[in-house]
């Protein structure tokens, strides 16, 4: 009876809260899992994400490190390999450039190099994008460059119930898994049930159906793409709008089918234009549903610029529900 109380009554909360709660389920339910990073421990997380965490768990649990992403994330490597449950977090997605070698060259390739024999179950996680005035060193999206490497699942959740659900199923992955927190999605709030449900970490999901065009994004980037469509139904154009959330591997098969339903399609992708996730997405739009398109494929990126750090260039350097609305415009044709 008490458990179907708990069901019963969503509690109000924070895209952070929901990470801290993902966090304290995986630590009480399995004790291989720990948690190991800059500033995870005493000072709580650098986006209070792990706040409370080394009082209730305990400094073998929850482990401050040195200033070294290198170092910490060989170590976390080593401890996968040893079969602990390891959860590294990097305080942004620029940081882990500094680890590169050790994601890119060691827990990507292992599997493959032992011949199958190891398994390297981490779990890496970072914030990624801009939009909070941090400048061009702390402003990057980089998790396309991620989603290109063979031998990590890169997700990206950017609702309460991907906050929250998605950090045990990638702990129970036997393979690295790396997982992109939009830094301006930690204030987002909402109600969730007491109790976790149980989320996919391989498919794409569908926020709103629609039928005139598909709007197609991810972290950051779905709050602005569900904004437009709000628009754009005020005109009379109905926009479907696909959150990724798994950007390796992509969902191609809920990507295709929505194409098929609304034949128009807008990507919107917060990282630059050239080389983007978003240029992959359309490239597989046209090699899998050409036929079924009614308009060339539109893009909304990122200025090709070191992200600036005055607000008013900041934000003219990303983009924008007034951007989506228009691209889902010229893909529709203009009917105000």
């Amino acid at each position: 009876m008490t458990t179907a109380a708990r069901t019963e009554a969503p509690v109000t909360t924070t895209y952070r809260e929901a990470l801290r709660e993902a966090h304290r389920d995986a630590l009480r339910s399995d004790p291989r899992v720990f948690l190991l990073g800059e500033d995870v421990g005493r000072y709580g997380g650098s986006f209070a994400v792990s706040l409370g965490l080394l009082e209730e768990f305990g400094e073998e649990r929850v482990r401050d490190t040195p200033l070294s992403e290198s170092a910490f994330t060989g170590a976390g490597i080593g401890a996968a390999l040893r079969g602990l449950r390891p959860i590294v977090e990097i305080m942004t997605v620029n940081f882990s450039l500094l680890a590169l070698d050790q994601i890119v060259n060691n827990a990507a390739t292992l599997r493959h190099m032992s011949g199958g024999q190891l398994s390297v179950p981490l779990v890496i996680r970072m914030t990624t994008g801009a939009g909070r005035q941090l400048a061009a060193q702390h402003s990057h999206s980089l998790e396309g460059w991620y989603a290109s490497i063979p031998g990590i699942r890169v997700l990206a959740p950017a609702t309460l119930e991907d906050a929250r659900g998605m950090l045990a199923p990638a702990l129970a992955d036997p393979d690295p898994v790396v997982i992109f927190e939009h830094g301006s999605l930690y204030n987002l709030s909402g109600t969730l049930p007491v109790d976790p449900v149980a989320v996919d970490i391989s498919t794409a999901a569908v926020r709103r159906s629609g039928t005139d065009v598909t709007l197609i994004a991810y972290a950051g980037g779905l709050g602005k793409a569900l904004e437009a469509a709000d628009a754009l139904a005020t005109e009379g154009i109905s926009a479907e709008v696909i959150d990724l959330r798994v950007l390796r591997p992509l969902d191609d098969a809920t990507i295709t089918a929505s194409v098929s339903r609304t034949h128009r399609a807008v990507v919107v992708d917060e990282a630059w234009r050239t080389g983007s996730l978003a240029a992959e997405v359309v490239a597989r739009i046209v090699e899998q549903a050409f036929y079924e398109l009614d308009a060339p494929v539109e893009r909304v990126c990122g200025a090709e610029v070191p992200v600036p750090y005055p607000h008013h260039l900041e934000e003219a350097a990303l983009p924008q529900v007034v951007d989506v609305v228009a691209a889902a415009h010229r893909a529709v044709g203009a009917r105000a």
